[in-house]
């Protein structure tokens, strides 16, 4: 791993972005919890996203269906009898690693031993609980390992509720649980983690048109939040790494310290899982079509995202340092809309009349956006913490702001300050946020 890498997981840890979970107890592996700023940041990203796909579209709406669902699902769907990794256990150490993530599938990465690994078995990634007060095989259910399936069963409910033509997207955020065998690179991988799904049903014979649409819109929306193009590609799925139910996949690939890995997967699941719940349920999923008479199963383009490694990759990308008057500064230079801390409120002291007109300033603020006030330290050292952190806009409350009415707003990119009326600053500002 990079150093760039070791400097974003410590400054994600060191600023409140995540936090190890279970940390008083040891930490549980791949497990994290998100501090005040992740938080923040995570919800900026997923609110992002959702305006995107659904709020500003007039053909995809929103659902939010359950985590644990009727085990016929994941039997129509092919996750109880395909969902799995190959496992390879080492017979040295007895370290268990994934057999298609080695570099050298003859050596353990662990210990160094060559030859030492057993044959590769199937593992079933799907989380395994029970409902009810007894457990047994009759109320075993799963943690669903996608958000999608919930879509797909609810495919007609939604169709007809919210009365939808073709094409029309069906989008949701949400948890999903997979028991990897190799979690690790901090959040990028984990067991538990956040998708940003959407199934998209056009005519089979569209299909090509709308996958190549939305791989387009895609790779934009990461650019248009500010992530560097030389970082993004899309990359196709040779026909071995092709899901079951996929007959064309792209990768949205980040190039992350450790190499190129997938931000976004966008398929074409064509008819796959409305057929085959159809088939599993009894129940009709096909779309009747009134202008040609005709009734079918719609195929599907999935983009499919994963929030929190593409929060990660955010930070990643927008981390750097520069120099200002001889010193290092370290900055997040978050895209305004994702940033956890739009507007830092920072009073020159802590004297009462100053105290009080900081006050006056921030309330006003607050009603709009996530602000912080900062008293502590000397004027830089939390111009510094603010610029580490990606806040956009620092406002100082000086002495003379108690007689002129005035703050200086300052700029986190350019530096560049403002001296600004206060009964003028939230349009100041929402003109730079806002926009």
């Amino acid at each position: 791993m990079s150093s760039h890498f070791d400097t974003i997981v410590n400054l994600a840890k060191n600023r409140g972005f995540v936090f190890q979970s279970s940390e008083i107890y040891g930490g549980l592996r791949s497990a994290y919890d998100y501090g005040p700023l992740g938080a923040a940041l995570l919800r900026n990203v997923k609110d992002e996203w959702w305006r995107s796909m659904v709020q500003m579209r007039d053909n995809v709406v929103g659902i939010d269906s359950a985590v644990i669902q009727s085990p016929r699902v994941w039997e129509a769907s092919g996750h109880v009898g395909s969902f799995s990794d190959p496992l390879v256990e080492c017979t040295n150490c007895n370290s268990r690693h994934r057999l298609d993530k080695l570099e050298n599938p003859q050596q353990c990465p662990t210990c160094g031993m060559s030859g030492t690994f057993t044959e590769p078995k199937d593992f079933n990634l799907m989380f395994k609980t029970h409902m009810g007060p007894v457990a047994s095989e009759d109320n075993a259910v799963y943690l669903r390992p996608e958000t999608a399936q919930g879509i797909f069963i609810n495919f007609e409910n939604v169709r007809r509720t919210a009365r939808l033509k073709l094409p029309f997207g069906i989008a949701q955020i949400g948890k999903s649980f997979r028991n990897e065998i190799t979690p690790g690179q901090f959040v990028f991988r984990t067991r538990e983690f956040e998708q940003m799904e959407m199934e998209f049903f056009c005519r089979p014979e569209e299909s090509a048109k709308w996958l190549e649409y939305w791989l387009e819109e895609r790779k934009s929306w990461y650019m248009d939040l500010g992530m560097s193009a030389d970082n993004l590609r899309l990359r196709a799925h040779d026909e071995d790494e092709l899901s079951h139910y996929s007959s064309h996949t792209y990768d949205v690939d980040y190039n992350f310290p450790w190499g190129w890995d997938e931000l976004e997967g966008i398929a074409n699941r064509t008819d796959f899982d409305l057929a085959a719940h159809a088939h599993h349920s009894g129940k009709d999923l096909t779309y009747f079509d009134p202008e040609t008479n005709e009734r079918f199963f719609p195929h599907v383009i999935e983009p499919a995202a994963g929030a929190t490694r593409t929060t990660f990759a955010f930070l990643l990308d927008a981390y750097g340092e520069d120099e200002v008057k001889g010193e290092k500064r370290a900055v997040l230079k978050l895209d305004k809309r994702l940033a956890p801390i739009k507007v830092a409120v920072l009073p020159l002291s802590k004297k009462p009349d100053l105290v009080d007109t900081t006050e006056a300033v921030a309330g006003p603020l607050r009603r709009r956006w996530d602000i912080e006030v900062d008293v502590t330290q000397s004027i830089g050292k939390r111009y510094r913490r603010q610029d580490e952190i990606g806040t956009p806009y620092c406002v100082t409350v000086d002495f003379d702001s108690l007689d002129d009415k005035q703050v200086t707003v300052r700029d986190r990119d350019t530096m560049a300050q403002d001296r600004i009326p206060i009964e003028g600053l939230e349009t100041y500002l929402s003109e730079r946020l806002d926009a």
